[in-house]
C-alpha cells in the first residue's frame, strides 16, 4: 500500500486562501494528506498525535516559531517550505541541526519588489515626480528648460546591495541605457564585471549617483548605514529609493534633509514606524513618494509564493531536488 505523507499549514489564519489558489490546493492534496482550511497558529494548542505524523510544514506570514521544543512534537518532519521571504523570524537554528530542509520563496518575492524598483528608477531618472509637482502648480511648464538634466540615457544609478532583489533589479535594468554603480562589500571585481556594474564604496556612490536604490539586508552591521553624514553626501536633486528595510536609514536625518528639499525620496519602508503616523512629514512633502510596503508580493502575486511552496512539496514527494534551499549560514545575513 502506497504511503501518502502528511502536511500542515503554519501561518496567519486568513492567509492560506490568499497564498494557495484552487489549483495549488488541488496539487498539494494530490500528494499529501492536508487540510488547507486549517492553519497552525500555536503549536502548543495542536493535537500532538496529529503533529507527530506531519512530514511537511508550509509556512507563511504569522507562522509560530519552530524551535527544538516544537521539533520534538514533529518527529517525522522533513521540510519547512516557506511561502514568503526571510525565515529568520520563525525558523530556529535547531531545525538545521535536526537535518530538516528549509526553503524560502525569497527569489520569487524578489520579482515584484524588483519590478516596483525598476518603475521607480525609470520615473525618477525621467524626473516624473518633479514634473507632476510643477504641472499641478498651474501654468505652462517649459519642459526643455526645466528638465535639461532629466532622462534615462546614461543616467547614473547606484544600487546598495547585490541581494536577491538587488540582482533581480540589475537584470531588469539591463536593457536600458543607464550607468549602474554597485556597493556591496561581498562582490569582487570579477563578479562586478560579470554583472556589468561599476563597484564603488558607499560614500562615492551616494555622492555621485542621480538615483540610489537600497537592497541591503537589515543586520546589526547595516542598521542606519545611511546615517546623517551619508545623507549629507546625497547630491542635490537626486532620488533615494528604499524598498528594503526602513532601519537602513536614519529617518530623523532623512526627514531633515527632505524637508530642506535637497533631494527626493521613494519610500516603501520606513522606521521606526510602519505605517507612518498621519502627521508624519513624509506623508505631506512634495518631494516624497511614500507607499505602505506594497513593493513585495501583493494581491494575485501571493499565489506565486504559494505555488513555489507547493512545487517544492510535490518535488519532495517525488524525490526531486528542492528549489530555494536556505542554509543555516544564510540565516545570519537574510533580510
Amino acid at each position: 500500500m502506497t504511503h501518502t505523507p502528511s502536511a500542515a499549514l503554519a501561518m496567519a489564519a486568513d492567509l492560506a486562501p490568499r497564498l494557495l489558489s484552487a489549483a495549488a490546493q488541488s496539487r498539494l492534496k494530490s500528494a499529501y494528506h492536508v487540510d488547507t482550511a486549517q492553519t497552525i497558529r500555536d503549536f502548543s494548542e495542536e493535537d500532538e498525535a496529529a503533529l507527530a505524523g506531519v512530514e511537511v510544514l508550509i509556512t507563511g506570514w504569522g507562522s509560530p516559531r519552530i524551535d527544538a521544543e516544537v521539533l520534538a512534537k514533529l518527529p517525522k518532519l522533513k521540510a519547512i517550505l516557506h511561502a514568503a521571504g526571510s525565515v529568520r523570524g520563525h525558523v530556529d537554528p535547531a531545525v538545521w541541526d535536526r537535518g530538516v530542509a528549509v526553503t524560502s520563496a525569497a527569489q520569487v518575492n524578489a520579482l515584484p519588489v524588483a519590478e516596483y524598483t525598476l518603475a521607480m528608477i525609470l520615473l525618477s531618472a525621467k524626473e516624473v515626480f518633479r514634473a507632476q509637482q510643477l504641472y499641478h502648480s498651474g501654468g505652462r511648464v517649459d519642459t526643455l528648460e526645466e528638465f535639461k538634466e532629466a532622462g534615462c540615457y546614461g543616467r547614473r544609478v547606484g544600487l546598495v546591495g547585490a541581494s536577491s532583489i538587488g540582482r533581480r533589479v540589475l537584470e531588469l535594468l539591463s536593457p536600458f541605457d543607464l550607468e549602474i554603480w554597485l556597493h556591496d562589500p561581498f562582490v569582487n571585481q570579477a563578479e562586478a564585471d560579470r554583472l556589468g556594474v561599476r563597484l564603488a564604496n558607499l560614500d562615492e556612490l551616494l555622492s555621485s549617483c542621480s538615483v540610489i536604490s537600497l537592497h541591503a539586508p537589515l543586520l546589526d552591521s547595516t542598521y542606519h548605514m545611511i546615517d546623517a553624514r551619508r545623507i549629507d553626501l546625497v547630491r542635490q536633486g537626486a532620488t533615494l529609493i528604499n524598498t528594503a528595510r526602513g532601519g537602513l536609514v536614519d529617518h530623523e536625518a532623512l526627514v531633515t534633509a527632505l524637508v530642506s528639499g535637497r533631494f527626493r525620496a521613494v519610500l516603501d519602508t520606513t522606521d521606526p514606524q510602519e505605517p507612518l503616523p498621519a502627521d508624519s512629514p513624509l506623508l505631506h512633502l512634495d518631494n516624497v513618494f511614500a507607499t505602505p510596503h506594497v513593493a513585495g508580493a501583493l494581491g494575485n502575486e501571493l499565489f506565486r509564493l504559494g505555488d513555489h511552496a507547493v512545487d517544492n512539496a510535490v518535488r519532495l514527494a517525488e524525490g526531486r531536488e528542492l528549489i530555494g534551499l536556505v542554509t543555516a549560514a544564510q540565516l545570519q545575513t537574510m533580510a
